[in-house]
């Protein structure tokens, strides 16, 4: 980890001789620029910030791009693609019209020149106050919903629309369908016309506040997100409600929000709080309603500004609030869920790392198998710094689990690291410690090509008996870590879903520290300045770490994970280093694993139940269209409630899980990757004692 705080002391020292009242001034001249009310000017703050991004990126990101036509023309894709995802704004005459910087966009990066930047937003910002005018005027009449005609809602590589025609004929039907969603749910015209125009003053009123500082941030990171997703640049504002997001303790629901143009989703779910609790909200869910207690109605949140949102959210310990949430493998028609939430203080601090125990039958035998769940991979920085000789952490934690399992003499352990999303690396290389000898966990290849290898160095192990580990497509970062070190150490049978495939480290930037002459605030600069591999030789970058035991995966890879995200840094390997292998885990036993598990799902009818769900999920997600007619709609709501009623994943347990606690036992009943991971463990048992 040295490698890290050296880069950071290099980038400091290069550009700490900045100073902002130095640099070069570039005057414009806006005669030629679209006329509007509102139109947005670029400061002389974002001129230099401009130039700063595009020096510490080429200097010091990981990855290095080529400055030339083609990143030009990839800056002004993602700025038009950022401001309209859907393509339900701008025209191809408009697209036309921007293509004359195609090929200019890289230096006016480098030169702070930004006035087409903010041409482009002046546009965008036209075109949206059109369409909204428009949805007004639909709304003095009630659709007909007896027509057969489709809705295509998906339009992210359909073709712009050339004409008013095109552009009406679309907003006429997407408007349709926003009322029929509205109906379908039992409620009247004059409800669903209210609701619909309350959302687009709200989205009025929003889009007339964005301001000069909201149009460089996306601008800039346009062009920083083509480095990888996950070097972003914050504006001042955005920087300090990170700061704010980030303080220890407040009354709410526990779930951190963020904002796209119109919808709220849901960005973390903080373990511990209500809605971690709660186990209904997950990263990528849309928020679309709030209600306060048990009875108040819902009011209709799409288009409301972030902080609004918060504002409704947020409330006195104790008290109820009903959110309507669009699940984000859901589909545009589908109900919304209505997630209960007792709002309580949230502490932000992580869920502590705890341990069940969970006996099971097999041929007149009871097992009992050793669960430690481990929700992320946390440490009390201020009590290590200060040498609080017990600091909190979830290696000392996950120890103590292990010596109360070894005092109730498990036959084995089970470590869930489902949705992990990971934390601190040196708790990753110490936890997995526990279950090793001694020697390295990951190696760390900076931008500059140096490897620095992290080691385990105590050689006492904690535990050394049976073990297996439960991932799933959000078990990531330092979780594919531990996940990955196991497994190339052979010493732990890994089941369930691939990782998500998080292998990068960033840092971030103040940048402030760069122009110490200028008190304007500036922002923060998050870049990407290393990448993790395995002893191996492999990155976990983009494939994750993929199991001995393959279990069905509700979630597209290439929807939910990083292999989704664009410009993810790739996959590649470096040179393996020297270790030991426990050889724990061989071929033969996954072979015999393998057959087994295909045996116990052909087999369990809470099994086939559940493939037989996924694969119609994953069906339907290729469907972008949809009917507009009420009959039509209202069948196809009705056969999807009877599937999923009749999706049963729960099994009777009596006999083979003979558990007395009603807790335990329903989570067993609910939890089908659980479940099969138990099996799993024991047959693994059976096959090392034959």
């Amino acid at each position: 980890m040295n490698i890290i705080v050296s880069i950071l002391s290099y980038i400091l020292i290069s550009f700490f001789l900045i100073s902002y009242d130095e640099v070069e001034r570039i005057d414009i001249d806006r005669a030629d620029l679209i006329q509007s009310d509102t139109l947005l000017y670029p400061n002389s703050k974002h001129r230099e910030q401009s130039k700063l991004i595009y020096q510490l990126l080429t200097k010091y990101h990981y990855k290095k791009l080529n400055v030339n036509d083609s990143l030009s023309e990839k800056i002004l894709e993602k700025y038009i693609k950022s401001l309209d995802p859907s393509r339900e704004y701008f025209y191809q005459s408009d697209i036309t019209y921007f293509n004359q910087y195609q090929s200019q966009m890289d230096d006016y990066v480098i030169s702070g020149y930004l006035e087409p930047a903010y041409e482009i937003f002046t546009v965008y910002h036209e075109r949206v106050k059109n369409r909204i005018d428009f949805v007004f005027s639909l709304l003095e009449n009630e659709p007909n919903f007896s027509i057969d005609e489709d809705f295509t809602f998906d339009r992210k590589n359909s073709q712009w629309f050339k004409n008013d025609i095109e552009m009406d004929n679309y907003w006429r039907k997407k408007i349709k369908n926003s009322v029929l969603n509205l109906k379908i749910l039992g409620k009247e015209w004059v409800s669903n016309k209210e609701t619909l125009d309350k959302r687009y003053k709200r989205f009025q009123k929003t889009i007339s506040q964005f301001n000069s500082e909201d149009v460089f941030e996306i601008f800039i990171n346009s062009y920083t997100e083509l480095y990888d997703p996950h070097t972003n640049y914050f504006s001042p504002v955005n920087a300090d409600k990170f700061e704010i997001n980030m303080s220890k303790t407040f009354e709410g629901i526990g779930a951190r929000l963020q904002q796209d143009i119109e919808y709220t989703t849901i960005y973390q779910v903080m373990p511990g709080g209500p809605a971690y609790r709660s186990k209904e909200l997950e990263k990528g869910d849309k928020v679309i309603g709030v209600g306060q207690g048990d009875d108040g109605d819902f009011e209709d949140i799409i288009g409301w500004r972030l902080d609004d949102v918060v504002t409704k959210i947020k409330g006195k310990k104790g008290s109820v609030v009903r959110l309507l949430v669009q699940k984000k493998e859901s589909q545009i028609d589908d109900y919304p869920d209505t997630v209960r939430l007792v709002r309580d203080r949230v502490d932000v601090v992580d869920e502590d790392a705890t341990f069940e125990v969970i006996p099971f039958m097999d041929e007149n035998r009871t097992y009992n198998i050793g669960m430690i769940k481990i929700p992320s991979f946390y440490i009390n920085f201020e009590e290590a710094q200060r040498g609080v000789q017990d600091y909190k952490s979830v290696t000392r934690d996950v120890r103590r689990c292990i010596d109360s399992l070894k005092n109730l003499s498990v036959d084995g352990i089970i470590i869930d690291l489902r949705n992990n999303g990971g934390g601190s690396l040196q708790e990753a290389i110490d936890l997995t410690g526990l279950f090793i000898e001694t020697g390295p966990v990951v190696q760390i290849k900076s931008s500059s090509g140096r490897i620095e290898i992290e080691k385990d160095f105590d050689k006492r192990i904690h535990y050394d008996g049976p073990l297996l580990v439960l991932n799933n497509s959000f078990t990531a970062s330092s979780s594919e870590i531990f996940s990955g070190a196991l497994k190339d150490y052979n010493r732990g049978l890994i089941v369930g879903e691939s990782t998500f495939g998080k292998g990068t480290v960033q840092n971030l930037l103040d940048l402030e520290r760069f122009f110490p002459k200028t008190d304007l605030k500036l922002g923060q600069l998050k870049i990407t300045l290393a990448k993790y591999y395995r002893v191996n030789g492999g990155s976990t970058q983009k494939i994750g770490v993929e199991p001995h035991i393959e279990f069905p995966n509700i979630y597209d890879r290439d929807i939910y994970t990083e292999n989704s995200r664009i410009n993810a840094l790739e996959w590649d390997k470096i040179r393996e280093i020297t270790y030991v292998d426990i050889n724990y885990i061989n071929k033969p036993l996954i072979d015999h694993l393998n057959s087994k598990f295909i045996k116990n799902v052909e087999n369990d009818s809470s099994f086939i139940n559940y493939m037989s769900f996924v694969n119609e999920t994953k069906k339907s997600r290729e469907n972008k269209t949809i009917s507009l007619n009420y009959d039509t709609r209202l069948k196809e709501k009705k056969e999807n409630d009877s599937k999923n009623k009749s999706l049963d994943t729960s099994v009777k347990l009596s006999e083979i899980f003979p558990v007395k606690e009603e807790s335990l036992l329903n989570k067993i009943k609910n939890d089908i990757y659980l479940r099969e991971s138990v099996k799993l463990f024991v047959q693994m048992l059976s096959f090392k004692e034959s």
